[in-house]
């Protein structure tokens, strides 16, 4: 029988988070293990993580995640920012805080327009490169990477946010050069690197019906054609008004019929409203307080509203386990968040599992208290 929020919450108000909840120890239970028949619970780490400075942080991944991505150092900019010079500094950190765990670990990611290292699509003048030479460049960059850690790295985010959400082909560097074959060509060098490894595409807004559309089309003709996509990433950086669950939902069944498998990737949900940057308020100060409307907590209000909606989404998350082989939050502590100090520095926000005190959010303590 399912234990309400209300009463989760009252019980932990009146004890200690080792006390009992019918037979359950709340102390005693992690997500992976609440989640093992279902799904890889997975988190980003950053280098704090991985180092080990942080090591509040590293004892709450190791007891509750048993996935690992990288946040940030395995992108372009990181890892390979100039021609003839890689830096594995943080990646090989990353890697064996991985094995050293015991975690499924996961590459982020090899082809992107952003985060991308200023020299890779261009000459010394600035100018595009020709499609030969980007091919190179793509064939080398991804074969040195995933040659790297071959038979460590369960799988790798290929391709990240190529269509847009007209369903057209984002107009890259990568587009501009080399056309939609960019895509094939990233999947076919990275399969080629490593046999093995499980390979995905990856985008956000994947509820939106044009992005949706055209990423089933792609996947279908991608496997047409023989190349491999083991899994489709769906983004999930939401908000307290966006994306409606029944759409998200309608994604998932539709990823689903390509045939590859579906995970939740980058999750996380602003607490904040929505707030459109473009907005015509002269004032600067209420302008400053309306994307910063929490300096200080959430209100209790606001923490409700946000708890019942990310417990929403890992309901269907559960309902889906069937096809979802991964879900993944994109940091671990609200202080980690990169929606803090964005789009305006000093901005605070609250969209992860655990607060800046390592707690877990109500949500966490529902799911962990849940009897089978």
């Amino acid at each position: 029988m399912k234990i309400h929020l209300l009463t989760i919450m009252i019980v932990i108000s009146c004890c200690t988070t080792s006390c009992k909840t019918g037979q359950i120890s709340i102390s005693d239970l992690s997500l992976k293990e609440r989640l093992s028949n279902k799904f890889l619970i997975g988190v980003a780490l950053n280098a704090a993580h991985t180092s080990g400075r942080d090591t509040s942080a590293v004892k709450l991944i190791n007891r509750h995640f048993n996935s690992i991505v990288a946040e940030n150092c395995m992108k372009s900019e990181v890892i390979h920012p100039e021609e003839n010079r890689y830096d594995f500094t943080h990646a090989d950190q990353f890697v064996k805080f991985g094995e050293d765990n015991g975690m499924a670990i996961i590459g982020h990611c090899l082809i992107w327009h952003s985060q991308l290292a200023p020299w890779f699509c261009v000459d010394s003048k600035g100018q595009n490169v020709s499609p030969e030479i980007l091919k190179q460049r793509m064939k080398n960059h991804i074969h040195t990477i995933v040659t790297r850690y071959k038979g460590r790295i369960k799988g790798w985010d290929v391709v990240n946010e190529a269509i847009l959400e007209d369903g057209s082909y984002r107009k890259t560097k990568f587009y501009e050069i080399l056309g939609e074959e960019y895509i094939p060509l990233a999947f076919e060098y990275a399969h080629e690197a490593d046999p093995k490894a499980e390979l995905y595409y990856n985008d956000y807004g994947m509820q939106v019906p044009g992005r949706r559309n055209s990423v089933v089309k792609l996947i279908n003709s991608l496997k047409k054609r023989g190349i491999r996509v083991d899994a489709i990433g769906m983004q999930a950086h939401i908000g307290l008004d966006y994306p409606d669950i029944k759409d998200f939902e309608k994604s998932i069944q539709a990823f689903a019929t390509t045939g590859a498998k579906v995970m939740i990737t980058e999750w996380d949900m602003s607490a904040l409203p929505t707030t459109n940057k473009g907005a015509n308020i002269s004032d600067t100060v209420a302008y400053q307080k309306l994307l910063n409307p929490y300096p200080e907590t959430l209100p209790d209000s606001i923490s409700r509203k946000w708890n019942k909606r990310m417990g929403d989404f890992f309901h269907l998350f559960v309902k889906h386990a069937d096809v979802i082989t991964r879900v993944t939050v994109w940091g671990l502590s609200d202080g980690d968040s990169w929606k803090n100090n964005w789009p305006v520095k000093g901005r605070r926000d609250y969209p992860l599992f655990f607060d800046r005190e390592y707690r877990p959010k109500p949500f966490i303590r529902e799911l962990l208290s849940q009897k089978e």
